[in-house]
């Protein structure tokens, strides 16, 4: 869902003063925190309950927590979710709880670590929040033993 975090030619806290449907393509890609936590896969249960595994799609990077081909990611992972103001309220139960998207959506302030506040794209991976060299790629492990990877999501 990020390819890299914009930063020159945005307004300053742009998130407090348009709403999601108002934001251009820059500021939508700026919320993003790079923590790599949506690329993880998911499992969900009878019940709706979804539980984070440490098993990353094919295409996240383990140390930057991004999209390896973010432009290109549907050609290699047809079922990578395009998230934006049109489709966040249908996804918003398998968004990380420190999503920054997931934040602002239900009217919450980005937390001091998300690099629009803190002005460094790594702030993320020093509060411990992102999936940095935790991760074990989907071809690595057969998918009916990915409850064997089961995390509580780092925050």
């Amino acid at each position: 869902m990020c390819a890299e975090i914009p930063r020159n030619g945005l307004a300053d806290r742009f998130w407090e003063t348009k709403p999601m449907s108002e934001l251009n393509q820059k500021e939508w890609e700026a919320l993003c925190d790079g923590c790599g936590k949506c690329c993880l896969n998911k499992l969900e249960d009878d019940e709706g309950t979804v539980a984070l595994t440490r098993v990353a799609c094919r295409l996240l990077d383990n140390e930057s927590c991004l999209c390896a081909n973010y432009s290109n990611r549907h050609a290699y992972v047809p079922e990578c979710i395009v998230l934006n103001p049109d489709t966040i309220a249908k996804n918003l139960y398998w968004l990380p709880r420190t999503c920054g998207y997931r934040l602002i959506y239900e009217g919450r302030a980005l937390y001091d670590w998300h690099p629009l506040i803190s002005g460094d794209p790594t702030s993320v991976h020093a509060a411990g929040v992102s999936v940095k060299g935790m991760t074990v790629p989907e071809f690595d492990v057969d998918e009916d033993d990915w409850d064997d990877y089961i995390i509580e999501e780092p925050h």
